[in-house]
């Protein structure tokens, strides 16, 4: 070795060779040229430059050809010399590392070998030289430099192979996997020689090595080597993986000997800081290390240090450094799951990241107070120290319930979701954080929701309070436990004078208040003060007079007590009750004179008592226990009460939230909507009311279209349905249905229609018992008991069920027949329509497809089916029964789906009742029908003679024309499906059979000209237009002609819609509206013809139920016949502003349906649904937003129409107000999201300044200004168009918006940006406020007179009648280049309807005159059905 200060020598290769066999220490300590001192450098190269005194220096570095040589002598050295091998042959290992990547692998195996031996020798003797007294200085230091030296050649070299690991990409697998670093002539495993390494490490540092050291002090350099190499082996990503765990373990264990042994701490814990911050995956990790040395090795100050050195951060550097602070968020979090109890003491280090800017910083500090919360400060018994810090931090989890960062107040939900689970909240604090919870339910954040509905939930799931939290039930309780309560206290108070306070204790008690008396009197005038009973009575004695002091007393009557006192000294002085007194004081003399009565009165009395209680003396321990007794079960009630008021108002709480949560329901979010899924089913397993109403609510999403809300729904379902409690499976399936039932009660078809969606799914899968269909058999058969509902009940589930599985009806058919359509049908038409109902479910899985060769599935026409339902109809044709018309539309529906021949069955049912009812009419006609409660008209029967006195009761021509509208109805769906269905069948029959019986016979040229035809797809659609033109020929000249059934019943329905005044009852108009309706489905003729009457009863009816259904019969007019009824569009568009709320909800859906599909052209006049949006009813305002929503995904449809709604809805005349205009385009402007449409739009805006002609109009326009973020771009369109609206800036209103536009442009604007707003400022407060005197009109402009004359028009006018409201154009207000072609006015037709019979036919007509009726204009294209087969 060389060494500085010494004539050191250079060493070649044949020194290594040709070692001494002398032993190392007797050949070191003879020469005194081998004393140096070895100093662990910063880095390698220092060892090759010259340092202090007796300082070892690297001589030469060897080549890399020559370093297999000279470790192959290195062995018998270490053999002979043991680990003091190194102090001559340092050089030769240095030189290996020196060339660590040109060495070869095997070469660098055996350097570790050798080195991991030595260390691990030297492991072994150092206990018995550190234990030798007579160690001298010289082998102390032989043996310390030969430890520095091979410890720092090993970490080197433990660094070096890690570094060659991590920079190859290795993964380090088991010998035999993957890629590994290749030995001479042995499986080389790095992983295990890594281990092994830092276990020989750990192990010499467990010795006392710091007796090596002068003053038993170990240099810092020597333990941040070790530490180092640990780290470096931690920064490594692959060491988080879990086959690594042994390696994390041996850093850990080998960090905390150094921790605990060589003061390692303080740099341990700045280590850690600066490790976090650039290594995310150290987080975990360290969080094991510093639990294992807080626990196992006992240093627990060290977490105390890092959480400074982390509190000591700068919040804005946090902010910046969101990977380092992702870092200590899961190491602060996760440390404090496993040692909450250490981290406690220095929580105050991290309080002040809590005010810091750093949103993960303060959910750390909440997930570390939660933990604390839960594991240290839980339970009642805490000191009061600690209450007071868990209280402390609950108020802070409260506080950041408000925290401005939404994942902050997500986080804290989520803290108190953990404690609520954990029961760690106190009761008394469970009110105040239900309170805020319910608040949070508003939070624009859906994680914030999503936590707050989690959090409800788990405070039902654990409420210490009941199993069944109905706020009705637990006030009735808490009502009769409160009466309870005061009754044990009245009682209690009546028991407490066997607890009397002693004389002198109430003596004293009023003393104070008879000395004021006493002042009063003798200071004023003693006459004045003594009452008239002050003075002594004839006959009175002194015993009697001192009683009735002592009573006056007892009553605080004090001035009259003293002034009898005081007539008792002068009267009786020198007797013995009122002896003479020294006293010259007389308010002493009084006091005591009072004193002494009212102590010898009270000893007596006690002492009288004293004596009647001494026979029940043995009684007293017993009266004694049953005080405490009483005041033990006063105490538990008093605690009842509480419990159940605490208990009561937690319950309105969570109804209260239930009441938010469930108008959830449908958010965009699919994590909200399942959290609230799950939030009702919790809340239904507590016995809540309104859990009804969120289960309910809940079904529709099960025609999600997100998979997961609809496996959501069906999951809820089956855990609150399937899963009912019984011990038996009959009792289950009772359970089951009755649970069915209650949720059936009272709902809509649509609720019904999910319902079923939801059990047919059950079926499917099997997940119905069987018990549970016999029962339902069982029920609708009358075996079991049950009620008229729970049959209905009973027979619909049956269909439910027959959707999944055909065979539960299908099998079951005549049972259905029987009993549902038995001769007692008429006590009960609701219960046989459900029959027909579930009959029907059996008919979707019968009907075949296209491309099946199987004939459909038909019954005979003499099916007892059809024969029941054909008597069932008509027997109730001439009842008033209030369920035969939906009953008898769905008997005829089924009759159309299964008969064989239903038009044949259908006419015969229309002639059985129409002759019924012909015959009811004649004898209406032979009889009287006095005293009869029923509607009577004056209107002939279908095909008979008009005769005067003829009467007939209105429920049966409203039974004859419903059932005629019905059934022309299904006829027409009869042919267009099924018979066009089986056309199609027989044809492509037909076509298979000719092409295997003309196979090779056709020429080439038709072939190719079949082939060519064919794969354009021009055969089949070919067909298909030929069969549907067909069915539409039979439709528009067969059915309606004079040789059909129907045709007989057009002139009765012509008749009764064409006089209200006559036909007055709203029930038979509305049934002769609907069935004159369903008749023009038929033809496009027929439909055409009359469609003048129907709209003329749309727009004239005073009854809105008629007006409600007509609007939806044309709106199915207007899918089947679109050309026909788009000249009429106007009138649909006016019931949008009918008076009756029924009317315009209904007008809102069916033109929301006609324009999203496509039926009705999209045209200005949709802003009559833009005016529905600030509608009174919050329900149809909801509807018309859903409306433009759907109405916005439809490409740039909402944009190209804004400038027409604008137009219209500022237009004077369509009567409606400023407020009610700005609401509307708040709404709509919502939906200009794109840039380019909004400077577009801009631009359009500012043009139609030109044309406006009111004030009105300006403010209108300004304001939609203001509601668009307008760009640098747009600003520059508002410049260019400065012209069209620089005249209005004189008016206030105008101005106010174009300031608020600025306003609005100047947050957040570049400074050249800044630079044009200030210029555009400026110029529209110049013209502001220089007013009209300097600027030229532009050109076109209206005189002065005639805008005020206009303005004052749009100021006085009133909302117009919808007549005048859906003809007036508005050619006031128009685009410049656009030009109008001037609307002929329509003459006003007045249209009465008579409430009166009369005589004439004439004066009864409603229908419009010919002029009236609209042109067609614009037809609109239908899709054909070669189209329509093809899609």
């Amino acid at each position: 070795p060389a060494f500085t200060g010494s004539g050191a020598r250079g060493r070649g290769e044949g020194v290594f060779l040709a070692l001494p066999t002398l032993t190392a220490p007797s050949r070191f300590l003879s020469s005194p040229q081998m004393a140096f001192d070895f100093h662990i450098p910063l880095s390698s190269e220092e060892l090759l430059r010259s340092g202090g005194v007796n300082q070892y220096v690297v001589q030469e570095v060897l080549p890399v050809r020559q370093l297999g040589a000279h470790l192959g002598g290195l062995q018998p050295s270490f053999r002979t010399q043991g680990p003091l091998f190194i102090l001559e042959h340092f050089d030769v290992i240095y030189s290996i590392l020196h060339h660590f990547r040109a060495v070869d692998p095997g070469l660098k195996e055996d350097t570790l070998e050798l080195l991991v031996k030595a260390v691990s020798c030297h492991s072994r003797e150092l206990p018995a030289v550190l234990e030798d007294s007579d160690l001298s200085p010289a082998n102390r230091l032989l043996h310390l430099n030969s430890l520095k030296m091979n410890c720092y050649l090993l970490t080197q070299l433990l660094e070096a192979f890690e570094a060659e690991t991590y920079k190859m990409g290795l993964n380090v697998e088991p010998c035999g996997k993957g890629k590994k670093v290749k030995g001479q002539d042995s499986c080389f495993d790095w992983q295990v020689q890594r281990d092994q390494v830092l276990q020989v490490l750990a192990h010499l540092l467990q010795l006392d090595v710091h007796r090596l050291w002068s003053h038993a002090v170990v240099e810092e350099e020597f333990v941040s080597m070790i530490s180092g190499s640990c780290y470096k082996i931690l920064e490594n990503q692959a060491v988080a993986q879990v086959k690594n765990r042994a390696v994390r373990d041996a850093v850990a264990h080998l960090l905390g000997v150094l921790v605990k042994r060589y003061n390692h701490m303080l740099s341990a814990s700045l280590k850690i800081c600066q490790l976090l911050q650039h290594f995310e995956h150290l987080a975990p990790i360290f969080v094991h290390a510093v639990s294992l040395w807080a626990t196992e090795y006992g240093v627990k100050s060290i977490v105390g240090e890092i959480m400074r050195e982390i509190g000591q951060k700068c919040p804005e550097e946090l902010v910046r450094d969101t990977s380092g602070v992702k870092a200590y968020f899961v190491f602060l979090t996760e440390l404090a799951e496993k040692i909450p109890a250490v981290m406690l003491p220095s929580i105050s280090v991290l309080l002040d990241h809590l005010d810091g800017e750093s949103y993960v910083m303060r959910n750390a500090l909440l997930g570390i107070m939660t933990e604390m919360i839960i594991q240290v400060l839980n339970g009642e018994e805490l000191e009061e120290m600690a209450r007071c810090t868990r209280n402390q931090f609950l108020d802070t989890l409260e506080e950041h319930i408000h925290d401005v960062n939404a994942f902050v107040r997500a986080r804290a939900l989520q803290s108190f979701v953990r404690i609520v689970q954990q029961k760690a909240l106190p009761l008394n604090r469970f009110y105040a954080v239900l309170t805020l919870v319910v608040g949070r339910l508003f939070d624009k954040s859906v994680n914030v929701c999503k936590m707050a509905i989690q959090l409800l939930s788990a405070f039902l799931a654990h409420n210490p309070f009941t199993y069944k939290l109905s706020s009705a039930d637990l006030q009735m309780l808490l009502e009769k436990e409160t009466c309870k309560l005061m009754e044990i206290r009245q009682q209690q108070k009546g028991s407490t004078s066997a607890a009397l306070v002693s004389a002198e204790e109430e003596w004293e008690a009023m003393l104070p208040e008879i000395q004021g008396c006493l002042q009063i009197i003798l200071q004023g005038n003693p006459e004045e003060e003594e009452d008239g009973r002050g003075g002594s009575e004839e006959g009175e004695t002194p015993e009697t007079i001192a009683e009735r002091i002592v009573l006056l007393l007892k009553k605080s009557s004090y001035k009259v007590a003293i002034a009898c006192a005081r007539t008792a000294m002068s009267h009786f002085e020198g007797t013995k009750l009122f002896p003479g007194s020294m006293e010259e004081d007389e308010q002493r003399r009084l006091l005591s004179l009072l004193e002494k009565l009212f102590k010898d009165n009270e000893h007596n009395v006690r002492a009288s008592d004293c004596e009647k209680e001494e026979p029940a003396a043995e009684n007293a321990g017993g009266e004694s226990a049953a005080a405490e007794a009483q005041q033990s079960q006063l105490l538990k009630q008093e605690m009842l009460v509480q419990y159940l008021r605490d208990a009561f108002n937690f319950a309105i709480k969570i109804e209260e939230a239930i009441n938010v949560i469930s108008k959830m329901m449908y958010e965009t979010a699919v994590s909200v909507v399942q959290e609230v899924i799950e939030f009702f089913v919790t809340v239904s397993q507590f016995g809540i009311s309104q859990a009804v109403v969120g289960i309910r609510r809940m079904l529709p999403l099960v025609w999600s279209k997100e998979a997961g809300v609809r496996e959501a729904v069906v999951n809820a379902y089956r855990r609150l349905y399937l899963t009912p409690s019984g011990e038996s499976a009959r009792l289950k399936a009772q359970a089951l249905v009755h649970n069915l039932f209650l949720l059936m009660v009272d709902s809509s078809l649509a609720t019904i229609r999910c319902l079923e969606e939801i059990v047919s799914e059950f079926v499917q899968k099997d997940e119905i018992h069987p018990s549970v269909i016999q029962f339902l058999w069982e029920q609708f058969t009358g075996k079991c008991l049950c009620s008229v509902l729970e049959r209905r009940a009973a027979v619909m589930l049956l269909g439910m069920l027959a959707r999944g599985q055909q065979e539960i009806v299908g099998s079951n058919l005549d049972t259905l027949v029987s009993v549902g359509l038995g001769e007692r049908v008429q006590e009960d038409y609701q219960l046989a329509r459900e029959v027909c109902n579930t009959i029907l479910k059996i008919t979707d899985s019968k009907k075949p497809a296209m491309s099946e060769k199987d004939s459909p599935f038909r019954l005979a026409n003499d099916h007892i089916l059809f024969e029941r339902l054909t008597d069932a109809i008509t027997a109730g044709i001439s009842q008033p029964l209030l369920y035969w018309v939906s009953f008898t539309e769905t008997a005829l529906s089924l009759i159309y789906q299964l008969a064989e021949e239903p038009q044949r069955i259908s006419a015969d049912i229309l002639q059985r009742c129409s002759r019924r009812v012909h015959e009811q009419l004649s004898s209406q006609t032979q009889g009287s029908l006095e005293g009869k409660d029923l509607l009577e008209e004056r209107v002939p029967a279908a095909g008979a003679p008009s005769e005067p006195g003829t009467v007939l009761p209105s429920f049966s021509l409203v039974h004859l024309l419903s059932l005629a509208g019905i059934t022309a109805l299904q006829q027409l769906i009869h042919l267009e499906r099924s018979v066009g269905s089986e056309l199609r069948r027989r044809r492509v029959l037909r076509e298979e059979q000719e092409a295997k019986d003309s196979a090779g016979t056709k020429s080439k040229t038709k072939g190719n000209e079949s082939t060519m035809d064919e794969e354009l797809g021009l055969v089949g659609a070919s067909a298909d237009d030929t069969e549907a033109e067909l069915i539409r020929k039979i439709c528009d000249t067969e059915l309606l002609d004079g040789q059909q059934c129907f045709s007989a019943f057009v002139p009765l329905l012509l008749k009764v819609c064409s006089n209200p005044g006559r036909f007055s009852d709203p029930s038979l108009l509305t049934a002769a509206s609907l069935a004159l309706a369903k008749f023009m489905m038929i033809s496009a003729d027929f439909c055409d013809s009359h469609l003048r009457l129907l709209f003329t009863m749309l727009e004239k009816s005073p009854h809105a139920s008629l007006r409600s259904n007509i609007m939806v019969a044309v709106g199915d007019l207007s899918m089947r016949f679109p050309n026909v009824i788009e000249p009429w569009t106007s009138h649909l568009y006016a019931r949008l502003r009918d008076p009756c709320r029924t009317v315009r909800k209904t007008a809102c859906l069916v033109m929301t349906q006609l324009i999203l599909k496509d039926m009705v052209k999209v045209k200005g006049q949709v802003s009559e649904m833009a005016i529905l949006v600030s509608d009174s009813d919050e329900e149809i305002a909801g509807l018309a937003r859903n409306f433009f929503n759907e109405l916005a995904n439809k490409g740039n449809t909402v944009y190209n129409l804004l400038p027409d709604i604008i137009s219209r809805l500022s237009d004077p005349e369509c009567g409606v107000g400023e407020d009610v205009f700005h609401a509307i385009m708040r709404e709509l402007l919502l939906y200009i999201t794109k840039e380019k449409q909004t400077d577009n739009l801009v631009e359009k805006l500012c043009q139609r300044f030109r044309t406006a002609r009111t004030e009105r109009q300006w403010r209108d326009l300004a304001y939609c200004l203001t509601l668009l973020p307008i760009s640098e771009r747009g600003l520059h369109k508002m410049q260019e168009s400065f012209d069209c609206f620089g005249d209005k800036l004189s008016e206030e209103g105008v101005y106010s918006s174009f300031t608020t536009i600025i306003g609005r442009m100047r947050r957040g604007a570049k400074p050249e940006f800044k630079a044009l707003i200030d210029e555009f400022e400026q110029k529209i407060s110049a013209i502001h406020n220089r007013g009209l005197e300097n600027v030229e009109p532009p050109a076109g402009k209206l005189p002065v007179g005639t805008s005020e004359k206009a303005r004052k028009k749009c100021v006085s006018g009133k909302r117009q009648p919808l007549s005048n409201v859906n003809s007036r154009s508005d050619a006031n207000f128009v685009t410049p280049r656009m030009t109008r072609r001037k609307q002929p006015s329509r003459k006003q037709v007045v249209v009465s309807f008579s409430s009166e019979e009369e005589d004439e036919e004439e004066d009864l007509e409603a229908e419009m005159s010919e002029n009236e009726t609209p042109k067609n204009t614009t037809p609109i294209r239908r899709a054909s059905a070669r189209t329509t087969h093809k899609k």
